[in-house]
This record gives structure tokens, C-alpha cells and sequence, in this order.
């Protein structure tokens, strides 16, 4: 499964192919994988840059992906599906968008504040010592629980496919 994954085009061809459904061509996911990797729009990829990866693609990257079990691929008609074993590779495709921090980042982070907050209040730092223990746990158990509600919709949301 690793291996799989160890190389950004063959992520960019599982997530074409879960945005794009079953039956895809060759020629169609070279021509996105091409626009994606150059920062381009489709119609501006040049035959080169669109050859180079459907050369990459034939040769070395959907063999891979098939010979994981992870797609279908019928070389002789150019045609890729996804395989029910796609779905094992879900949880290791975490979607991102640029101005997003990894859920793992946010968690540690949220547990240092929360860290200090309580460190704050047991050494008798003004303001935070006159708050209760029980008030710090519940506010630590609320950020924790929205924290959490948030990270399942996002999820959801940025699911592939």
C-alpha cells in the first residue's frame, strides 16, 4: 500500500479517479495529471508536457497500481477503474487545500495551549489561577469535542470521490 502511494502520480491517479468515477482514459487522467503537476488549466498543456506523463503513466505508474490491486487497468484499450481495494486507501489520502494545517498539526497545537493554560493556572498566574479546575476541564473538554465535530465534517467534506 505504501509503495503505492509513494509517488505523487500515482496519488494524482487514484484521485482522479475518484473524482472523475470509473472508465477513465489513459489519454484524460495524462492530460489532468499534466495540468496539476505544470499549474495549468487542460487546454493549456503542450502535446510535451502531456506525452511526458502519459508515457510515465503506461509504463511504470498503472502497472504498479494494478499489479497493488488497487485499479483496473486494460492497457490494450487505455481504460482505468478503480478496485473495491481503493477504499482501503482513503484513510492515508488526508485532502488539504493550501491554506489548511494537517488535523494532526492542529491537535498538538490545541494540546499545547491547553497545556499551558493549565500550567498558567497551577503555577498562580493572574488571571488563570482564579479559575477552577473543573471550569479548565470542561472548557478543555468543549474545544476537544467541537475540535472533533469539525475534523469529522471536514473529513466528510474533503473525502475523494
Amino acid at each position: 500500500m505504501f509503495t503505492a502511494l509513494s509517488n505523487r502520480r500515482r496519488r494524482n491517479v487514484i484521485t482522479y479517479l475518484k473524482q472523475h468515477g470509473d472508465g477513465a482514459r489513459v489519454r484524460d487522467i495524462a492530460e489532468q495529471l499534466a495540468a496539476w503537476e505544470n499549474g495549468l488549466e487542460i487546454p493549456e498543456v503542450t502535446y510535451k508536457q502531456r506525452k511526458r506523463v502519459y508515457t510515465a503513466l503506461h509504463q511504470s505508474h498503472l502497472p504498479k497500481l494494478a499489479e497493488s490491486g488497487f485499479i483496473d487497468y486494460e492497457s490494450d484499450r487505455g481504460i482505468v477503474s478503480l478496485t473495491e481495494e481503493s477504499r482501503q486507501l482513503e484513510v492515508y489520502l488526508e485532502v488539504v487545500s493550501e491554506n489548511e494545517i494537517l488535523w494532526g498539526e492542529y491537535y498538538v497545537g490545541l494540546a499545547v495551549v491547553c497545556g499551558l493554560l493549565g500550567g498558567a493556572a497551577w503555577i498562580g498566574t493572574v488571571p488563570f489561577a482564579s479559575v477552577s479546575g473543573y471550569a479548565y476541564a470542561v472548557l478543555f473538554a468543549v474545544l476537544f469535542g467541537v475540535s472533533g465535530l469539525v475534523h469529522r465534517r471536514s473529513t466528510r467534506r474533503n473525502r475523494l470521490g
